[in-house]
């Protein structure tokens, strides 16, 4: 079931999050950071603040009340800023992404917004064929990867990010 968090979800979304994105749980999916990245992938204060903004919305996706998947998705002008797709790394390639991304859709459809953006990490090639098979193009534009005290490369490759994105109106 895919519904909208509240602050209540911040604990188990940032623990499904870190767990997807870091370290060794995460090497155990597909969508794993832990090769280029150490750190957190967020906090709690992070997700708070996240949900108290009313121009971002986190859908979680729940199965016997426990939360196996999320995303974030940003009002920004003209279009919905999708963010932070997880799943839970012993459930990836089971639809869960796929139905979050579906639901993300719906969402900017009802708020009117003609498209989805994205930014991917470039060299995560993986990850972007498998939003290219979603619909999604590269634009061609990139953005610098913001190194900080919370997202620290350890990968010897420069990082930055590719947007991607997908007309939905």
């Amino acid at each position: 079931m895919i519904t909208k968090a509240t602050l209540e979800d911040v604990s188990a979304l940032n623990k499904l999050i870190n767990s997807a994105y870091r370290g060794e749980s995460s090497k155990k999916g597909w969508t794993t950071e832990a090769n280029l990245l150490e750190g957190l992938r967020t906090t709690e204060k992070e997700l708070t603040e996240t949900i108290q903004n009313q121009k971002n919305t986190i859908l979680k996706f729940t199965e016997n009340n426990r939360i196996i998947g999320c995303v974030l998705l940003i009002e920004k002008e003209n279009q919905l800023y999708l963010g932070m797709l997880t799943v839970s790394p012993e459930l990836q390639n089971s639809g869960v992404g796929k139905q979050l991304l579906q639901q993300a859709e719906i969402h900017a459809s009802a708020l009117g917004l003609p498209k989805i953006v994205m930014t991917v990490i470039s060299v995560r090639e993986e990850l972007i064929a498998w939003y290219k098979r979603k619909g999604y193009i590269a634009t061609g534009a990139r953005e610098p990867f913001p190194a900080s005290d919370v997202h620290i490369p350890i990968s010897n490759q420069p990082l930055e990010f590719i947007v991607l994105e997908k007309r939905i109106l």
